[in-house]
């Protein structure tokens, strides 16, 4: 049995371990954020750890495809809804990582459920903020993290504005 508390979008907690994507699939794809770096498991290799030092910049968090016109594709619209496509589609974290130079996508298999809208915003407001801020290592601090995810899932009134979120992950991230 797999304890889940509080999630942002696809960014969960699952038995004490922080995960952005359906962990529970068998054999599917899904990054794990541990001390050291983060950790892709995919379906049929073995991943390895890219330290947090390498990461650079998270661009986006894309949904459905890897290259949409917006953050989102027709996939992530339809993984949402009951039927056959529910579950199905990939989502994607788009990165820049450092020593060597790369553009990386870290690809994740989105969760049976619908995906809160302003959750999908904060969660990639709360990666491009850690990022750009060179602090990618809090991801790897498994309290810190879910202070932020609390603070941020659990705001009274939602944010709705892109401002409104900006300013939220901002306020979230100086706690």
């Amino acid at each position: 049995m797999s304890d889940t508390s509080v999630t942002l979008g696809p960014l969960e907690q699952v038995d004490g371990r922080w995960t952005v994507g359906d962990s529970r699939r068998p054999g599917g794809a899904w990054l794990e954020f541990r001390a050291d770096g983060l950790y892709p498991h995919a379906r049929d290799s073995v991943g390895q750890v890219i330290p947090w030092s390498r990461i650079m910049l998270v661009t986006r968090c894309t949904l459905g495809a890897k290259y949409p016109k917006g953050s989102y594709g027709l996939m992530a619209l339809l993984g949402g809804l009951p039927g056959p496509w529910k579950g199905r589609g990939r989502g994607y974290l788009h990165m820049t990582l450092r020593h060597p130079y790369e553009d990386w996508l870290a690809p994740f298999d989105r969760h049976p459920h619908w995906y809160d809208l302003t959750d999908l915003a904060l969660f990639e407001a709360l990666l491009t903020q850690t990022t750009n801020a060179r602090e990618a290592q809090k991801f790897g601090d498994a309290d810190w993290l879910n202070r932020a995810v609390e603070r941020l899932a659990r705001q009274q009134p939602r944010p709705r504005t892109a401002h409104q979120i900006q300013e939220a992950v901002t306020q979230t991230r100086q706690e």
